[in-house]
C-alpha cells in the first residue's frame, strides 16, 4: 500500500502538476504585486487622484465592484503574460521543429535501399 502511494506520488505527471501549481501561485502573487504597485497608481493618476474602487449596499449586503474590477485586471494581465511568455514561444518552437522535420527529406542508406528491393522482390513473387 505504501509502495503504491510512493509510485503514484513519484510519477512524472504528479510532480509536474505540483511544480506547475507552485509556479502558478508564485506567478499570481507576482502579477498581483504588479497590479497593486503599478496599475492601481496609474488608474489613480488617470482619475485625478481618486480611487477607482467602490462598493454599494443593499440592506446589509455589500457589493464590492472595485475588488471585482481589480480581479479582472489581474486575470487579464496573468493570461496575457502566460500567453506571450509561455504559449506563444512554445507554439513557435513546435512550428519550427515540425517545419524542420518536413523540409529535410532524408537520403536512404544503402542497407535500407537493399532491404526495400528485397521486400519488393518478395512481394512480386506469387
Amino acid at each position: 500500500m505504501i509502495r503504491g502511494f510512493k509510485d503514484f506520488i513519484l510519477r512524472g505527471n504528479v510532480v509536474d502538476l505540483a511544480v506547475g501549481i507552485v509556479i502558478g501561485a508564485a506567478f499570481g502573487a507576482l502579477v498581483k504585486a504588479f497590479v497593486d504597485s503599478f496599475i492601481a497608481p496609474l488608474v489613480k493618476l488617470a482619475t485625478g487622484g481618486h480611487t477607482a474602487s467602490g462598493t454599494w449596499r443593499v440592506r446589509d449586503a455589500v457589493f464590492d465592484w472595485g475588488g471585482f474590477v481589480n480581479a479582472v485586471i489581474t486575470f487579464l494581465i496573468t493570461a496575457a503574460a502566460v500567453y506571450f511568455c509561455v504559449v506563444l514561444p512554445l507554439n513557435k518552437l513546435n512550428e519550427r521543429r515540425l517545419r524542420g522535420l518536413e523540409s529535410a527529406p532524408q537520403e536512404l542508406s544503402d542497407e535500407v535501399r537493399l532491404l526495400l528491393e528485397l521486400r519488393d522482390t518478395l512481394r512480386s513473387k506469387p
